[in-house]
């Protein structure tokens, strides 16, 4: 990343974290556009949730799963809940269980117990509660 890719990548997520969703949206936008999977996944959410922007689904979608693709581990949970959810795609449980299963492969505790209780419910997967018991004591829960 270049010196001026750097500090608006700094802005950006400055504004991000102060919740100053427009001027967050300007600094990452061309970063995300680029192919930085961070400011892809935060454009993703900014898009998804209407934060400065109008909602854009399409954008949501293309801007999280650019993410996801490139291993970004919160983009590939947050590309499982849109699944999951139905939100910004057509709802997919067995699409999601494969994001939250790359999620969590890199230890992500948030998909690891959301694919568990996937495999409780047999939600996208069969249902197999040996599997959820491991799933929720590897994310640090006894179930």
């Amino acid at each position: 990343m270049s010196d001026t890719n750097s500090a608006d990548f700094s802005s950006g997520v400055a504004a991000f974290e102060a919740k100053n969703f427009s001027l967050a949206m300007q600094f990452l936008s061309p970063l995300a556009e680029a192919g930085d999977p961070d400011a892809q996944h935060r454009v993703a959410i900014m898009c998804q949730n209407g934060l400065g922007v109008v909602r854009n689904e399409e954008r949501a979608l293309t801007m999280m799963r650019a993410a996801a693709e490139q291993g970004h581990a919160l983009a590939q949970h947050g590309l499982g809940f849109m699944y999951l959810e139905g939100d910004c795609v057509g709802q997919d449980s067995r699409e999601a269980v494969k994001w939250f299963r790359q999620a969590a492969d890199q230890g992500l505790a948030g998909s690891l117990t959301t694919l568990a209780k996937m495999y409780d419910e047999g939600n996208g997967v069969d249902k197999d509660p040996e599997r959820a018991r491991k799933l929720y004591a590897e994310a640090g829960f006894e179930h």
